[in-house]
């Protein structure tokens, strides 16, 4: 069983602190955390990570004692992450709150490792940011949103992409052209394990993504330390609020990123496994609906 947070809400700075104060997590002390977003372009959320959840997660990650946040992301191919971070505010906002930035796309070939999953959909395996295989502590904070190329979602497990090199092995044209797209995204999950993972949907794509979308106010924030678990918890919020017949389609926990992530033992496997935890009354009666639709799973 696994605790998921559950807020609703219009406000993420009081979201992200509300869900993780719901979690009852032991404390960051003395730990260097390595923190990724979703920096996939620069469009407002849920295209991007919001700035309001970034600083309220940072902030309670240092009030949580930890002694360094690393922020190392690289954007979508087409896009310079550079640019990226600039036009959001990053850079500055890393001067305010006193956070440091890798930029996994200037990060040379020392800065990566090869993993090879066994039996993975990967031809060759894949390289993977050696910041990351190395890092004390690991938080992760996405969207809510479907993905029009191929992964139906992109929640926490599709975040992951964003931790795969551009230069070199073309990998994203592997995955973009592979059938098993969806289980090769679960399989980039096999190289890491972040300690909490912050979902913000406040607001979200019901169709379109990663960058644009049909955009709904969800007004909800969850937090897990279960990327499978948060995973369903997203797409059951995706098909209460109406989302696209991929998404729609059969069991959750057959959805194929889902299915193979749980079967990789990255997570639980089944809804049943799930405990949805509010603190409020608006809360619960959103969990509700969301356990409904977990328990027709």
């Amino acid at each position: 069983m696994t605790n998921v947070a559950l807020v609703s809400t219009k406000n993420r700075g009081e979201g992200v602190r509300q869900a993780i104060d719901l979690l009852g997590l032991k404390s960051f002390r003395g730990k260097s955390v390595v923190l990724k977003p979703n920096f996939n372009t620069a469009d407002p959320a849920p295209g991007s990570t919001h700035n309001d959840t970034l600083r309220s997660l940072i902030l309670a990650l240092q009030q949580m004692g930890a002694k360094q946040i690393i922020l190392a992301e690289r954007s979508g191919p087409g896009n310079s992450t550079q640019a990226v971070m600039a036009k959001k505010g990053i850079f500055k906002l890393a001067q305010e709150l006193v956070f440091n930035i890798v930029n996994l796309e200037e990060v040379g070939p020392e800065g990566w490792s090869k993993i090879e999953p066994r039996e993975s959909h990967w031809s060759q395996g894949f390289h993977f940011p050696r910041i990351y295989l190395e890092a004390e502590s690991i938080v992760q904070t996405c969207c809510l949103k479907t993905h029009a190329y191929g992964g139906h979602f992109t929640l926490s497990l599709k975040n992951s992409v964003g931790l795969l090199p551009l230069r070199g092995y073309p990998y994203m044209g592997e995955l973009h052209s592979s059938r098993h797209q969806r289980q090769m995204i679960a399989e980039i999950n096999t190289a890491y394990s972040p300690d909490l993972v912050v979902l913000d949907g406040v607001e979200a794509f019901v169709d379109g993504g990663p960058d644009r979308g049909t955009k709904v106010e969800a007004k909800v924030m969850l937090a897990g330390t279960d990327r499978v678990a948060i995973d369903a918890v997203g797409v059951a919020i995706l098909r209460l609020l109406g989302t696209t017949p991929e998404v729609s389609r059969g069991s959750i926990f057959a959805q194929e990123q889902i299915a193979r992530a749980a079967e990789l033992g990255l997570g639980v496997s089944s809804a049943k496994q799930i405990q949805l935890v509010t603190g409020d009354a608006k809360s619960e009666a959103f969990a509700v609906q969301v356990r409904d639709i977990l328990a027709h799973d």
